[in-house]
């Protein structure tokens, strides 16, 4: 007999128990800690001891202030001023946390005029270091020392001998607070904020003296007395090289729907140079940053001083004190303003102004080399002057670059004979015309439609890194014929095609600036059915028959109807405006100081009405742009180029022949100017002279700007590399 074995299910597995926890009790902080919280946003590193303090002798009358450091600040920061002194009675709460003589009710704070408001600075210090305070009042027969800790006196005030006014010292500072003790342990790092700290108050308050110098040393690294202006101070602070390119400026605004303020300052002139933006500003005396600010300044010195340059900035801002909240950082490094974007556009298109009307030239000043001085290369340099010899002899001479990218205007012109009529009589001041190509910057954010931003991350993503440093550090040599152009890279020279780069940029700029155009308005409307039917008969010359002619008025009523329908969408993105009439009446400025050829237009409208892909949303933008791009492209003058064998399209009898191909006829060389048809040369030389500015002055500082270029230009002929100066020199060499 056989017995089956039967399966016994085992009992199902016991899922894990959740444990369950108590919510952690909410405690109340004992004051000791809280205040040393409180104290460590106060005082972040040794230079905001120095601020607090300073500003507390500012707000006492002061006229002398001494600074002593030792150490970054970390084992002593001495402050002396000679200012009215603390009253004995106020010394047991001198320190204590929001004690001060300088507001009583929180409504004082809307017209508050002094540094100081809070009361919190003293009590921090004592919370992270060792305070003594030494003081003196008129009046009294001597001054009284004391000092403190977690914010209370350790001993009742002691007489001492003192001279008017008060010092303040601060010792072993954060000894509490190992963390940011080690942080800062490089004294090298914060002496100089401290120095820079006192420079900048030096240069604002004109009738106070200060000194600042390292604890033992025998020189001052700050010293300054009384000055007679401002620009004086500037020049005993950071001296001469400055301050002689500096430019007096100023704005104001009186408009209480916009701003109310004054603004009076010195600004740097193109000729400065710096590797670091120096701004030093006040508002209503106190000295603070505004990052709104700064950039906007910046994005202003942009388009004057040379990318690795930056500016220097003095700035003193009245505003009424209801218009200012001073109570807004912990520090009061920083204060929030009424109307601060007015007043920031109002400063920057102030400081535009000047700076285009101020730079038409600039100086470069130049100091002797001597033979000793070269060969002792470890000489200083005068970071102002410019010397030609001391880098240049450590180059191979096949090796050495003897252009500037920086100035980036053409010099084969220099060895080309002018021709008379061949150049426009008018020639606009390049700096001011590079100026207003600079000045108008790309929006950050180019549209917040997600296919935009798709199209301009594809330009971003595919950009060739090698031809990006040829475009940024370029210089503009010439042209070399009709299409191509010169350009000079470090030591290698290259062709470049002014088409294909001017198309590529008008494109990148539709979709950078989509939604943001300035807008050409035409002179007279133009109608799109006959501009249509041109760009039609253009496309088929060979076919003129009547039935042809009707076929194409079809496709021109149908191409019309349907850039009526998307009217709308061209003028709100595009700024292309067509009327109720059906007539073209605006065009986008895509870069500014360059209008297209509007022989050109017909093709255009002719390109939006076939080539646009208008169901797809990215498709629709992007081929629109690309259609913008082609219009916009700098290309040859409809007309010859009357130099060379393309005057002979100008000799009456050929032209009058009714076809293009006298071009290609050999005319003697002897041609008289009865034969010309002098208007007609005149109306082609203006043309062509006009192209080659615009690719010097417009195109190619715009590229150097805007232009992101692709990966497939360096496979399309686009840029192609001619020769070098080492592959020259072997040639000259065999020679």
């Amino acid at each position: 007999m056989q017995i089956e074995k039967l399966e016994v299910p085992s009992p199902p597995t016991a899922e894990p128990e959740v444990q369950w926890r108590e919510p952690p009790t909410i405690r109340r902080l004992e004051e000791s800690v809280t205040n040393r919280i409180a104290a460590g946003e106060v005082v972040q590193r040794p230079s905001s001891v120095v601020k607090e303090l300073v500003e507390n002798s500012l707000d006492a009358g002061a006229t002398s202030i001494s600074v002593v450091v030792k150490d970054g600040g970390l084992k002593l920061i001495q402050v002396s001023d000679n200012g009215h002194g603390i009253r004995y009675e106020d010394l047991p709460i001198l320190c204590e946390r929001h004690t001060t003589s300088k507001l009583t009710s929180f409504e004082d704070l809307q017209t508050i005029k002094s540094m100081g408001f809070r009361g919190e600075a003293l009590a921090s210090m004592t919370y992270v270091g060792h305070v003594t305070v030494m003081t003196i009042t008129d009046g009294q027969l001597h001054g009284y020392r004391v000092s403190y800790r977690d914010g209370v006196m350790e001993h009742e005030p002691k007489p001492c001998a003192a001279v008017k006014g008060t010092q303040i010292m601060v010792e072993n500072l954060f000894y509490n607070m190992l963390a940011r003790r080690k942080a800062l342990q490089n004294a090298s790092d914060d002496y100089p904020k401290i120095v820079d700290l006192i420079s900048r108050f030096a240069i604002y308050h004109t009738n106070v003296s200060f000194t600042c110098r390292k604890h033992g040393a025998n020189k001052a690294d700050v010293s300054t007395v009384i000055a007679a202006s401002r620009l004086d101070a500037i020049k005993m602070v950071y001296g001469m090289p400055i301050a002689r390119d500096l430019m007096e400026i100023g704005a104001s605004d009186n408009n209480p729907t916009r701003s109310v303020f004054e603004m009076d300052g010195f600004i740097s002139s193109a000729n400065y140079m710096a590797k670091k933006t120096t701004m030093v500003l006040f508002i209503n005396d106190r000295l603070v940053e505004c990052t709104p600010l700064k950039r906007a300044i910046e994005v202003a010195y942009s388009a004057t001083l040379t990318k690795a340059s930056k500016p220097f900035v003095f700035m003193s801002i009245r505003v009424p004190s209801e218009h200012v909240d001073v109570n807004v950082h912990p520090t009061k490094r920083e204060v929030s303003l009424l109307n601060q974007e007015s007043l920031v556009n109002t400063i920057q298109d102030a400081i535009e102004s000047k700076l285009m009307s101020s730079n038409n030239t600039r100086t470069f000043h130049t100091q002797a080399v001597t033979s000793t001085a070269v060969s002792h290369l470890g000489v200083k340099k005068d970071t102002q002057a410019f010397s030609t010899v001391t880098k240049s002899q450590k180059l191979p001479i096949n090796k050495m670059v003897r252009t500037d990218s920086r100035d980036p205007s053409g010099r084969l012109h220099a060895y080309l004979q002018d021709r008379p009529g061949s150049q426009n009589e008018k020639k606009p001041d390049l700096a001011s015309v590079r100026n207003a190509i600079r000045l108008r910057r790309n929006p950050k954010e180019a549209s917040d439609l997600t296919s935009i931003q798709e199209l301009v991350r594809d330009i971003d993503s595919n950009v060739h890194p090698g031809l990006l440093d040829i475009v940024n550090n370029c210089t503009y040599v010439g042209l070399a014929d009709e299409i191509f152009a010169l350009l000079q890279h470090n030591t290698h020279l290259y062709l470049v095609n002014v088409v294909n780069v001017s198309k590529e940029l008008m494109y990148q700029q539709v979709i950078r600036r989509f939604g943001n155009f300035n807008a050409i308005q035409l002179s007279e409307p133009a109608p799109l059915l006959e501009l249509l039917m041109i760009a039609l008969k253009e496309e088929d010359l060979d076919s003129a028959s009547d039935e042809n002619d009707a076929f194409r008025k079809k496709i021109s009523e149908m191409n019309t109807d349907l850039l009526m329908k998307k009217a709308e969408l061209l003028d709100e993105y595009f700024s292309i405006h067509i009327d109720e009439q059906q007539n073209l009446t605006r065009l986008p400025v895509v870069l500014d100081q360059h209008t297209p050829d509007m022989d050109h237009v017909p093709e255009f409208l002719l390109s939006l009405g076939n080539d646009v892909v208008w169901t797809s949303e990215k498709e629709c933008f992007q081929t629109i742009a690309a259609a913008i791009g082609d219009f916009y492209a700098i290309q040859p003058p409809v007309l010859p180029n009357p130099s060379g064998n393309g005057i002979q399209f100008y000799k009456n009898s050929k032209r009058d022949a009714g076809t293009n191909a006298a071009i290609e006829l050999k005319m003697p060389e002897n041609v008289s100017d009865t034969d010309i048809d002098g208007e007609l040369l005149a109306e082609a030389e203006t043309a062509w002279a006009q192209r080659e500015w615009t690719i010097q002055h417009v195109l190619f500082p715009s590229m150097r700007l805007f232009l992101k270029p692709p990966n497939a230009m360096a496979k399309n002929g686009t840029f192609v590399q001619v020769t070098s100066l080492d592959k020259l020199y072997k040639i000259f060499e065999r020679c």
